[in-house]
């Protein structure tokens, strides 16, 4: 079964939460509302189709029931991947217009699936190295044939500058950690348990660190930092550094979403009805070939599926290709 958690009042709990909330939210300030657009217009980078092929028309977020998939890479200013990058982090949301209600999946990089650009099995971290976003969006649309309307992707600089932007965030760190910087420096980082402020690098450290828990619990701990992180944007006290927060997005994110679009999500920012849950999968983790790969459950898989095709009210749609139920791991 697939463990559920909700909460209310912040939206998108991701690294994402932070960009699309904030960039509705500064909107009500004119200087800000303009700067804001020519950030997300100079980030606007199209994909070559026009739709989703499990769509028949193109979607509009103000009417339709849509899905954005939110991307975490693995590169920086010190280490240039560029497009050659693999995604550190992959995030899935669907948005139900009607019922004022997102459901949010983490998918594990290392969970192993088809590549449709590669045309083989393989980590899902790999599609955007051969593909960039669009290759991922097709790979999550293949695993779990779910419609992905957006992607919004953003780099370490992003999430380092943004929590940098806001004075750090206060965390309950849960173990001990020794790891390396987003310049890979070796053993720079350095925390102890505890109540503590983190700094951008300190927190992208404990967000990224594998060493101590599992691929499941690695990703609820990233779903824990972005709340604390968004909970923060959303204070009082930072309401001044908006600003610096908002040049820390922009510098660092690349979206299909135009700035109409994605001020067609406010709606949801703004109901005191919004329900968020998140959903993750169940699954095992295990070597094979010399390669660390996690299975998603073939039942897990399918409950979760319907479950976002519901909520998409895309009950039409089947279980999808037979490529989904292929396993490696005895």
């Amino acid at each position: 079964m697939a463990k559920a958690k909700r909460s209310k009042k912040w939206v998108i709990y991701s690294i994402i939460s932070i960009i699309l909330l904030l960039l509705i939210i500064v909107g009500y300030g004119i200087y800000l509302y303009q700067k804001t657009h020519n950030i997300v217009e100079g980030s606007y980078e199209g994909i070559n189709r026009k739709q989703s092929n499990l769509r028949d028309e193109k979607v509009d977020p103000d009417i339709h029931n849509v899905s954005v998939l939110f991307l975490g890479v693995d590169t920086s200013e010190f280490r240039g991947y560029g497009e050659k990058s693999r995604t550190d982090a992959i995030l899935l949301a669907t948005f139900n217009k009607k019922d004022d209600s997102i459901k949010l999946l983490t998918i594990p990089r290392d969970t192993y699936v088809y590549v449709p650009v590669m045309n083989t099995y393989t980590k899902i971290n790999h599609a955007h190295f051969y593909g960039g976003p669009e290759a991922t969006m097709e790979t999550v649309e293949q695993f779990l044939h779910i419609p992905v309307d957006y992607y919004v992707r953003m780099n370490f600089n992003g999430f380092i500058e943004v929590v940098d932007a806001l004075g750090g965030i206060e965390y309950e760190v849960p173990y001990e950690i020794v790891e390396s910087n987003s310049m890979d420096k070796k053993n720079s980082i350095h925390l102890y348990p505890g109540n503590q402020q983190l700094n951008g690098e300190e927190a992208l450290a404990l967000a990224r660190t594998r060493k101590y828990d599992t691929d499941v619990a690695r990703g609820k701990r990233q779903q824990e930092i972005v709340k604390t992180i968004a909970n923060k944007a959303l204070s009082l006290s930072s309401i001044p550094k908006l600003d610096k927060v908002i040049e820390a997005i922009g510098n660092n994110m690349s979206t299909n979403l135009t700035f109409d679009e994605l001020t067609k999500f406010q709606s949801y920012g703004l109901s005191h009805d919004l329900t968020i849950e998140t959903v993750n999968f169940d699954g095992v983790g295990d070597y094979d070939d010399g390669a660390w790969y996690y299975q998603v459950e073939e039942d897990s898989r399918i409950q979760i599926q319907e479950e976002l095709q519901n909520h998409l009210e895309l009950n039409h749609l089947s279980n999808g290709p037979t490529k989904n139920k292929i396993s490696i791991i005895e």
